[in-house]
This record gives structure tokens, C-alpha cells and sequence, in this order.
């Protein structure tokens, strides 16, 4: 009996090994495993023959996996959608909220969301944005009559082989732990149950790993995942209409470098408004070193006295 045992413990393991590869396993399995191991004997022959029949019965199962959920897949094929987008506001505040209902209308929700205020007068925002899947591109869209679109990116991923692979791991790995599970009631010595518990921790152990590998590709499907940088500015950026003809290129290029003067006049303005100080304590200093240099030169350059003779 013990040694007929630990041939069925051994043929258990190295099939358990190979379904983790193959990942092809089918649930329907565990019925007849059951039934043959409610019927089996305590003898060596009759436990070897149920472990036979099953091993048997399991092999037939994975040979024909392969072929009958292809079209299935092409159907229900999980993507990941992904995108960047940068926008402009001249104002924060109103794009702010209606970013904000924008989300809540279409039932996302914000995985991150924070505002930056530099010094420079100007807030930015950087937000991570979870949208369901069906509303993606209408987001995208409508996000682009909330502020001035500056630059998009889209991207997408087909993780439907990696999904399908975890999922068909998953149903063997269940089937692997009714099957443990059943031989350890048949279990009669010290050895044998210490040796299926630890298989049984060790299957219990990968189910949760893929468990939670299906519920994070489930999330990323379910949900598309929107980052956006919104950035206020003072005149939105590349909005002027293309020009046709010669004059009015040039009016435009005049135009467009007018207000680009104008910009960098306002900068520096504002610049020069946050370093007042700095600028006090240099003049300062540059206007005492000034009057050290001016009388050490006007000393130098003054002619001497003649020197008295008694």
C-alpha cells in the first residue's frame, strides 16, 4: 500500500508541473477523479488503477483544449487602453472642475490627482485618470472642449494569449487541489499526509497568485487608463488660424512674434517682481564697490603736494 501510494504522489506532482507549463487544464475533470477515488479499494492495484483512469482522463482533456475556444478568444479579446494627453487653460479653476464632473459623469474615478504652484504665478496639474473602457475615445474627446489640447498620445495592448493562459492555469491548479484534497482522505500513515498537505499549501498558493494576476488584468481592462498634464497659461498656445496666402503668412508671423515678445516682457517682469530683493542687496553692493573704486582712482590720479623745507 505504501509504495503504490507514493507512485500515485509522485505521478500527481510531476502532473501537477506540467499543467503549470502547459496551463491547458479543464475543470470537468475533477467528477471522474471523484468517482474513482470513491470506488477505489484500500489495496495497492486498486488505488494505482484510479490515479491511472484519471491521469488518463486528464491528458485526453488538455489534448482537446487547444482547439474549441479560439473563436471564443477572437471575440472576447482584452485590451488595454492607455493614454497621454497635455492641455492649456487660462482657466485653472473652471477646467479644473469640469475635468473633475467630466469623470464622474462617465463613472471614472482618479487613481491621482495633484496641483503645482511654482512661484511663477501659473498652476499645473498632474492627474491619472481611470475611464471604462466604453467611454474612452468620448473622454478623449470631450476633454478636448474642456482646454486646448497641445499633445495626445494613444496606445494600446492585446494581453488576451496572457490572460486566457492565467485563466486556463487557474481552472487546472482547482482541479490539482480537489484531486489532492480527495487523496488525502485516503491518506493512512504519517508520511503520505504530511507529504499531500504540503502539495496542497503549494497549490493553494499558485491559485492565489493567478487569482490575482486575472483580477489586475481585469482592472486594466475594465477601466482605460488617461494620464493628463494641465498647465494654465496666460495665452493659449497654437491657435491662431493657418494662413493661405503671402500677406497673410506674414501678418501672422508678426503677430505671432509680437506676442511672443510681449510673453517674455511679462516673464521677465514677473521674474524680476519675485527677485526684488535680491536685486536691492545687489544694487547695494554694486553701488558701494562703485564709490571704493571711484576714490581709490581719484586718489591715484591727484597730483601730490610738493613736500616743505625747513
Amino acid at each position: 500500500m505504501k509504495r503504490g501510494f507514493a507512485w500515485m504522489l509522485a505521478l500527481l506532482l510531476l502532473l501537477g508541473l506540467l499543467s503549470g507549463c502547459g496551463g491547458n487544464g479543464d475543470a470537468a475533470a475533477s467528477d471522474d477523479a471523484m468517482t474513482g477515488a470513491d470506488t477505489a479499494d484500500n489495496g495497492t492495484a486498486s488505488a494505482g488503477g484510479s490515479y491511472g483512469a484519471w491521469a488518463e482522463t486528464e491528458a485526453a482533456e488538455d489534448s482537446g483544449q487547444a482547439g474549441d475556444s479560439g473563436d471564443d478568444r477572437l471575440e472576447n479579446a482584452k485590451m488595454i487602453y492607455t493614454a497621454r494627453m497635455e492641455v492649456e487653460t487660462t482657466g485653472f479653476d473652471a477646467a479644473d472642475a469640469d475635468l473633475r464632473t467630466l469623470v464622474e459623469v462617465l463613472g471614472g474615478y482618479f487613481e491621482q490627482a495633484a496641483v503645482h504652484n511654482y512661484g511663477s504665478g501659473y498652476r499645473s496639474g498632474d492627474y491619472t485618470v481611470r475611464i471604462p473602457a466604453d467611454q474612452f475615445q468620448a473622454f478623449l474627446d470631450r476633454v478636448g472642449t474642456i482646454c486646448h489640447v497641445t499633445y495626445k498620445e494613444e496606445g494600446s495592448e492585446n494581453v488576451s494569449e496572457a490572460y486566457y493562459d492565467a485563466e486556463s492555469r487557474l481552472v487546472t491548479q482547482q482541479t490539482k487541489l480537489e484531486r489532492l484534497q480527495a487523496l488525502l482522505a485516503q491518506a493512512e500513515n504519517m508520511e503520505d499526509i504530511i507529504t499531500i498537505e504540503s502539495a496542497i499549501s503549494d497549490t493553494e498558493l499558485e491559485i492565489e497568485q493567478l487569482t490575482g494576476t486575472l483580477r489586475h488584468y481585469d482592472s486594466l481592462v475594465d477601466f482605460s487608463t488617461v494620464y493628463i498634464t494641465l498647465q494654465e497659461v496666460y495665452q493659449l498656445s497654437n491657435v491662431e488660424e493657418p494662413a493661405t496666402s503671402f500677406g497673410s503668412r506674414v501678418g501672422t508671423a508678426f503677430a505671432s512674434g509680437w506676442r511672443g515678445f510681449v510673453s517674455t516682457l511679462e516673464s521677465l517682469a514677473v521674474a524680476l517682481a519675485y527677485g526684488w530683493v535680491w536685486l536691492l542687496l545687489l544694487a547695494v553692493i554694486g553701488a558701494a564697490a562703485g564709490r571704493y573704486f571711484w576714490k581709490r582712482h581719484r586718489r591715484q590720479t591727484q597730483p601730490r603736494e610738493p613736500e616743505k623745507k625747513p
